[in-house]
């Protein structure tokens, strides 16, 4: 499309509407318009070059322009673009489903596709609530989550979020759920172990209310959206020991944290856990096209067996579930891992970014650093000794990505959390520029003007 810098800005600030944005204010910036990409690198309209600092929405694995994936994507647009999976079926769809089923942790044997992080986890919470209605428990319709939580944006994942600037205003429309504390030990208000307490909460909110619990949903090892919040070791094999123990199901939210982004190819397997149903979006394309999936154990899957005149079926769907160039592009994500064994690759990286993550914990406005593997986030105070925090108005994380801009980044904050979650390809050199960036950033981004 062959369309001037500014045409497209004045059509942007016309027509467009920017997802998480205070319109008022962007479009008063600068606009990037992204032309191009090319390993972690995006190309802007004027052909400058930035570094891809949080992979695209965290979202990018194996690098832009992938020459495996972008074949897979053209072989199979030569054969067919789309076909539903509503009661057919196409190559695609299969092999992957497969291919999912044969890597995530033991017993997730089926997988019902959808296209995004929210309805991964709202497949899940319907599939939590109706296995129970199926197995004669009609009175287990509630569920848990974690403060802080954020699980996607559509209705059913809101009500299990617990980030009140993006929830609350919604909450009318919610439906009620239980809360349990997220280990935020940076600014846990307990003097007692940080771990200990929230788990003894979360034991003692399961115990009260497992009669009618369907299910507690967490991010596990890390809280995403919330702040980059890590949950200390041991914290998720004791949820999932206190789910089995009351018989209440466990959904494990790895839209995020999935496809190795902890340095394992799911987050579950660093404490050996398998949950009963477990979502999957972001990296499962390596990037490249909307799909999602969702996860579940055979023994959820045969509750939902009977004779058509029984009306057991999951009655749930989307216009383009698997979508077959979606599909396509994730056998070629998932070939890569295989055969460039991406995972045996990732600890040197990440031991160079906790080193280099260590060199700015003597910035005087770093509160606390937190990371999971190639997973950061850098929460930035107004006061290191008392975490004093900046002042909401000040934008302060928005300062930080607008001086990383200039210098040829892009990160995007949570509030006054800096983010680092750069592509699995990336390499030493470009690990040192992310990090030298985004601390030069800080510096200039927290400087009063």
């Amino acid at each position: 499309m062959a369309f001037s810098y500014d045409t497209l800005v004045n059509w942007d600030r016309e027509h467009l509407w920017h997802p998480f944005t205070q319109m008022q204010g962007f479009r008063e910036e600068e606009l990037l318009i992204i032309t191009r990409g090319e390993g972690p690198y995006l190309y802007d309209f004027s052909g400058r070059r930035y570094l891809d600092g949080v992979s695209s929405l965290w979202t990018n694995v194996h690098g832009h322009r992938r020459p495996e994936l972008d074949r897979a994507v053209r072989e199979q647009l030569e054969q067919v673009a789309h076909s539903t999976l509503l009661g057919i079926a196409h190559p695609p769809a299969i092999v992957l489903a497969r291919r999912l089923a044969e890597i995530t942790p033991p017993g997730l044997n089926k997988v019902f596709y959808s296209d995004s992080g929210s309805t991964a986890v709202e497949v899940a919470l319907k599939m939590a609530f109706q296995y129970w209605q199926l197995r004669g428990l009609p009175q287990k319709q509630r569920f848990l989550k974690l403060s802080g939580a954020y699980h996607g944006d559509t209705l059913g994942a809101v009500s299990v979020g617990g980030i009140a600037i993006f929830h609350d205003i919604f909450q009318p429309l919610l439906f009620e759920t239980l809360e349990a504390p997220a280990p935020y030990c940076y600014r846990c208000p307990e003097e007692k172990d940080c771990k200990e307490q929230c788990l003894e909460r979360l034991e003692e909110l399961v115990a009260a209310h497992h009669q009618e619990l369907a299910a507690v949903i967490l991010e596990p090892l890390m809280q995403g959206a919330g702040g980059m919040i890590p949950q200390p070791p041991g914290y998720l094999a004791r949820v999932r020991e206190v789910t089995r123990r009351y018989g209440v199901l466990l959904i494990a939210d790895e839209v995020a944290v999935g496809f190795g982004r902890t340095g394992r190819m799911f987050a579950c397997e660093h404490e050996g856990v398998s949950p009963d149903l477990l979502c999957l979006a972001k990296g499962i394309t390596g990037g490249y096209l909307p799909l999602a999936a969702t996860l579940a154990t055979d023994e959820i899957y045969q509750a939902f067996l009977g004779g058509f005149d029984e009306f057991k079926a999951f009655f749930h769907g989307h216009t383009y579930t698997g979508n077959p160039l979606a599909a396509a592009a994730g056998v070629a994500s998932l070939e890569v891992f295989a055969q460039e064994e991406v995972i045996k690759s990732l600890p040197p990286k990440i031991a160079k970014l906790s080193r280099l993550l260590a060199e700015m914990k003597e910035d005087p406005h770093v509160g606390d650093i937190r990371q999971r593997g190639l997973m950061a986030g850098i929460e930035l105070v107004r006061d290191r000794e008392t975490r004093e925090p900046f002042p909401p108005g000040r934008r302060t994380g928005h300062r930080v990505i607008l001086e990383a801009r200039k210098l040829g980044v892009i990160l995007r904050p949570l509030g006054d959390v800096l983010v680092l979650m750069p592509p699995l390809c990336i390499a030493d050199e470009e690990l040192k520029e992310l990090a030298r960036v985004t601390h030069e950033s800080i510096g200039r981004g927290t400087k009063d003007p």
